[in-house]
């Protein structure tokens, strides 16, 4: 039997602080960034990591396409889960940063600096701990976690609870070598920073988006096409000229503003064919879709714009390991195609005002997600505190999970939107 210390309660700012490293930090200041420090800087601090991390080469894409939208890889070739890790953003430095960070947390999260117990839930309650066994992240056919089975346990921080919370470790790891494994392996809520407070925002942003995604897709089409949205209702001369880019290149897009509940902005952009309404036949790789979370609507309508054009270069490239030969040959879903013929409205209250920085922006989006009636957010940092870097992993439960090989398809939200369509 495991006997742990007892909790000692901890804001989420105590617990950002103490996990942590120590090294002074420049602050960055752009209105497109809430990262802590400039992409210059953030590349000098990680540089040094990326070989002893498998990280052997980045390389440019942008090139390989029309649109001009920054998309830089990462290769890791001897990684736990995927060789080639793309990255976008608004500058050639932002994309290539980008897709370097994602290569770190994916190695990180490959081999997690996590410290471990191998306990029951029922002990762990027992001695007064919060203990979740993340049931809706069993992978299929795979046995729930029982009360009484002893496992490796890790300790997280439950952000809306304000207190620890331990969930399996195996729920949080990713590490595709390995075989028939207890929990669906995905990177979905996994991110990186230049602090912890940044890993942690932006995992909770993602787990956000691919709640709002799901919700959006299990809705009547015409609720679907009733929330696209015209590009220059944002006003924003960043996103201005990214729409320009695609335009010029003689692309068509569309946005859709699938925000839900929550009322953290979401933003869908589907990419496809200038001429896409008149085509006889429309490969699946002809439209790409890209998605963004963020407390300000004009950055997640930016991430999900460049988002959109990674993923055209993903295609291109064909380099990307994660990717279906059928991918590649396979007609566009009706239900995608009939997106396009969308008319883009006009909507107002699209420039917030919101806190400055990586930890206000969290405490913003924790309390929305708690005024939702979220009660759990648990966020587990990966990281040894030696790196020059963050890395969480974000599980929140009650969110709606994109598809995947787990055991339930669907949780409480989907079915209850579900239901109350028919």
């Amino acid at each position: 039997m495991v006997t742990i210390a007892p909790l000692i309660a901890a804001s989420l700012s105590e617990f950002l602080e103490g996990n942590s490293h120590r090294e002074r930090i420049a602050a960055a200041s752009s209105p497109y960034s809430d990262r802590a420090c400039s992409a210059e800087e953030t590349f000098r601090r990680i540089e040094p990591c990326l070989a002893a991390h498998g990280i052997t080469r980045l390389g440019r894409l942008t090139g390989l396409d029309k649109i001009g939208i920054p998309v830089w890889q990462a290769v890791s070739p001897n990684a736990h889960s995927i060789v080639i890790n793309n990255g976008k953003g608004i500058t050639d430095l932002d994309a290539k940063v980008s897709a370097a960070m994602e290569a770190l947390e994916r190695t990180v999260a490959g081999a997690p600096a996590v410290k471990t117990v191998t306990t029951s839930r029922r002990q762990l309650m027992a001695e007064g701990h919060d203990a979740d066994p993340l049931p809706s992240l069993i992978a299929k056919g795979q046995a729930d976690i029982a009360d009484d089975e002893d496992i490796a346990w890790a300790e997280g921080y439950d952000l809306i609870a304000g207190r620890k919370a331990w969930i399996p470790f195996n729920a949080v790891t990713l590490d595709r070598t390995i075989r028939n494994p207890r929990f669906w392996q995905s990177s979905d809520g996994l991110a990186s920073g230049n602090v912890l407070a940044e890993a942690i925002l932006h995992g909770l942003l993602e787990r956000i988006e691919r709640d709002a995604e799901v919700l959006w897709d299990i809705s009547e089409p015409k609720l679907r096409m009733g929330a696209c949205i015209d590009p220059a209702c944002f006003a924003d001369p960043v996103l201005d000229e990214l729409i320009m880019k695609i335009t010029a290149a003689g692309l068509t897009l569309r946005l859709f503003d699938i925000t839900s509940n929550i009322g953290i902005p979401v933003i869908v952009a589907l990419l496809g064919p200038g001429k896409i309404a008149q085509a006889r036949r429309i490969r699946y790789l002809d439209v790409t879709i890209g998605s963004g979370a963020h407390p300000s609507p004009v950055r997640a309508a930016i991430r999900a714009v460049t988002e959109a054009a990674q993923s055209r270069l993903t295609f291109i490239s064909g380099a990307r390991d994660d990717i279906r030969p059928e991918n590649f040959t396979r007609e566009l879903p009706d239900s995608i195609r009939r997106c396009f013929d969308a008319i883009p409205k006009t909507v107002v209250g699209l420039n917030a005002i919101l806190p400055d920085g990586a930890e206000a922006l969290l405490h913003f989006t924790v309390d929305r997600l708690r005024q939702a009636g979220i009660t759990s957010a648990i966020a587990l940092s990966l990281g040894h505190a030696s790196l020059p870097f963050a890395v969480a992993k974000l599980a929140v439960p009650q969110l709606e999970n994109p598809a995947g090989d787990r055991k339930r398809r669907f949780g409480y939200r989907a079915i209850s939107k579900t239901l109350q369509l028919l």
